[in-house]
Formats: C-alpha cells, structure tokens, sequence
C-alpha cells in the first residue's frame, strides 16, 4: 500500500490544457474515485498517476518518492482497464501470470502469487479456461487478478465495469468493494456513473473541465455540495433547481421568493448577497412535500413513474420551466394531471450564488 500526492499537476496536449493545476492527497489505503462527465480529464489524470502519459508540470509523489521520471513498471502500481485485454489465445492462468514472467519472476513465486489471487477472486475454478469462455464478469475477475498478482502498493481502475449490463455491474461492484475491504489496497477507480462512485468510494473528487470541483465523502458531495455543478451531477434523480430572488438577509438565516414557493425562511447565512440579487435554488426530490394546490403556487404533474418501492412524480411549473421530480415511497396519490403545491424541506434547500457557488455551506455543516 502506498499514498499518493499531486502537487500542482497540469497536463497539456499541443495547445489543449487538459489537466489544470489538480492538488490532492490519496491516503494510504484509501479508495478513492474520479468521477465527472465526459471530457472531464478524469482518465487522463489516473493515466499520469500510472506513468502512461507524461507530466507536463507540477510533481507525483507516490508513497513520499516524486516519480515523475519513473516509467510504469517502477511505480508500483497495477492497471485495469475497461476492455479487458486479455490474450484469447492464453487461459486464465496465463494471463495472470504473464506479467510476473516478463518480470522473470521465478516460478515458484509466480505459481504462489496467482493461486493466491484466484481464490481471492473465485477464480480457481476458471484457471484452465480461455477467455472466450468466460462471462463478461469473470473476464473483468482475470483482469483484475493480472494486475493483482503482481502486488502493486497501488491498484488503478479505468471505468472497469462499462462494458458489462447493469447486473453484472452491481455484482462486480459488490466484489471490487469486498475486495478492497479484503485487502486494505489503495485504489483509485475512475468512472462517469455517479452511482459507482457514491457506492465504492471513501472519498469521491468530482472534476469539471480538467480542475477539481470537490473533494469529499459521498455523503458530505450530497448533502453539502458546495457548487451547483456537483449538486447536480451527484445525485439520482438530479437535485431540482429553481431560479429566486434574495428578500433579506440576517444571523437567524435570509428569505427568498422562487416562482410557485411564494417567500422561504431558509437557516443558511446569504455569504453577503444583496438583497434583490438573482440567486438559485436547490432541492433535493426526497425533499420535497406534495400538498393540495392553493392560489397561484401551483404544480400540474406531467408524469408519474411507478418503480416497486419509489414513485417519482414529475411536475412542471406554471410557466412551464424546467420539470421538476418529488420522490416518494410506493403507494402515491398522486395522478397525471392533478395540480398540487410543492412544499420543500427548508432545513435540505441550497442556494447557489449567480457564480453557482453554494451559499450557507459552513453554517449548514457546522449544523449538521
């Protein structure tokens, strides 16, 4: 196991700044995902960490060692990617094993090492077996148990699980988590599903266009996001946003008027925002209360979507904004076409600035 430390970390491709001064500290053990949409840098950033692209500025440090200059196979880390790139021609024996042959690891030791890792991963039974006769999830087991068997301190995951349909991924995502529970590895997993990373992670960095957004527990990016980007990509269904007007501002909390809420007493300090000013107000679907329609603050539900034990009801404004979704547990009352009032959870409502930055974080955590 190892820590690994980024320092100002950029990279640039020709004239394309893909990394931008990125700071962060992986602890010793700790697992840890990038996650963000598309384009992000995400990938780019695990791929420097395991020396597959070059440092273009600013220093990585892996166990306190700056290895900037070091090629892979010096790291001590270990790979999987999304495609398995396993050998069809070799079984899974082989395949795990190939790695410690190029090293001219001795036999013995090779033959310790993979016995090891296959029944770590249930794989005993699958050693003599070639690739195309394996499951997708048992494929993704081998590739895995290559890069395990050759014990690196730090174990690096490249959206592992996109290729496999949605059962096979809340399997494997069960194993990965067991895994690391097992071995007490550093990982760091990278992934554009925030529900993988809100499931595996002990600490999620949420990039946004080459820069780090947040960095935090999966329940400290969903309860006290501190942008509105995160408050946004963290969390499914997305959290509801709607547009409001500082009233005014006070130690006790501030007051604000959002279109079909009418005037909100919410706790949060307004950071200094003047009052009239152009804010942003989120709310969470579970924290929101369907009650009878009254006067002009009303809802017309638009959708009802029935999942076993939730309902999500869609709902859109009388100016016919964005939609916004109310979740509940099974049974609902609620029908298409009924107009209904929303009743938001004024201790769970956020603010977002006209920068989209969250207001009244500080004071909401030291609440909580």
């Amino acid at each position: 196991m190892a820590s690994v430390t980024l320092k100002k970390l950029n990279k640039v491709f020709g004239h394309t700044h893909i990394i931008k001064d990125v700071d962060l500290q992986v602890g010793d053990g700790e697992f840890v995902v990038f996650v963000g949409p598309s384009g992000c840098g995400k990938s780019t950033l695990l791929r420097l960490i395991a020396g597959l692209e070059s440092i273009s500025a600013g220093e990585l440090c892996i166990a306190g060692e700056v290895v900037n200059d070091l090629p892979p196979r010096e790291r001590g880390v270990g790979m999987v990617f999304q495609s398995y790139a396993l050998y069809p021609h070799m079984t899974v024996y082989e395949n795990m094993a190939f790695g410690l042959k190029l090293a001219k690891t001795a036999r013995e030791t090779i033959e310790e090492r993979v016995m090891a890792t296959a029944r770590i991963l249930q794989l005993e039974e699958l050693l003599h077996r070639k690739p195309k006769a394996l499951s997708g999830g048992q494929r993704q087991r081998v590739a895995m148990g290559r890069a395990m068997a050759r014990e690196p301190r730090i174990l690096l995951f490249d959206e592992p699980l996109s290729n496999l349909d949605a059962s096979l991924r809340v399997q494997m995502r069960n194993e990965i988590a067991r895994l690391h529970h097992r071995l007490g590895s550093t990982m760091v997993y990278v992934t554009h599903d925030q529900v993988e990373a809100m499931t595996l992670a002990d600490k999620i960095v949420v990039l946004r266009d080459g820069r780090i957004e947040q960095v935090g527990s999966p329940q400290t990016l969903y309860q006290q996001p501190s942008t509105k980007f995160v408050a946004g990509f963290i969390g499914s269904p997305t959290m509801n946003f709607m547009p409001a007007e500082l009233v005014s501002s006070g130690n006790d909390g501030c007051k604000v008027k959002a279109p079909g809420l009418g005037e909100l007493a919410l706790p949060q300090d307004a950071g200094g925002e003047a009052p009239g000013g152009a804010l942003t107000l989120g709310v969470r679907p579970e924290h929101l209360r369907l009650a009878e329609a009254r006067g002009d603050n009303a809802f017309e539900i638009v959708n009802v979507e029935y999942l076993g034990n939730e309902v999500y009801v869609y709902l859109e404004p009388k100016a016919g904004d964005t939609l916004l979704i109310h979740r509940s547990e099974a049974p609902s009352r609620w029908a298409l076409g009924q107009r209904v009032a929303l009743v938001p959870d004024l201790a769970h409502v956020h603010l977002f600035d006209a920068h989209d930055r969250a207001l009244g974080v500080a004071k909401r955590s030291r609440a909580a």
